[in-house]
């Protein structure tokens, strides 16, 4: 049987967990990122192909789909998701709580 000290309740958002600096953007950096990768599949395009439709080289296109997000701006995510025929809403609310506002990414 396994005592408290064994685990660890996540806070939901892994990169919080790690202790990454800014861990909402990279959240939704990472789930920006997942839905280039599942739109990219979902056409068939080869690394290369989707390297032209992006507009950078395909070992950029690699690094990307392997995770590998620094030198990927959360604006330049959005602006590969507008090429590959997809439209961003940004929506700003009022919080419903005190403190802080938060980042969250929702994909259709």
């Amino acid at each position: 049987m396994k005592n408290e000290s064994d685990y660890k309740t996540s806070s939901g958002n892994v990169f919080a967990d790690l202790g990454v600096e800014v861990p909402e953007e990279a959240l939704a950096k990472a789930e920006l990122t997942a839905k280039i990768a599942q739109i990219i599949e979902a056409k068939g395009l080869t690394q290369a192909a989707a390297a032209k439709v992006l507009g950078i080289d395909q070992p950029k296109v690699s690094a990307l789909l392997r995770g590998k997000l620094t030198g990927f701006s959360t604006e330049r995510l959005i602006r590969f998701l507008n090429a590959l025929g997809r439209d961003v809403e940004i929506v700003v609310k009022d919080r419903q709580k005190r403190g802080p506002g938060h980042l969250q990414v929702v994909t259709a």
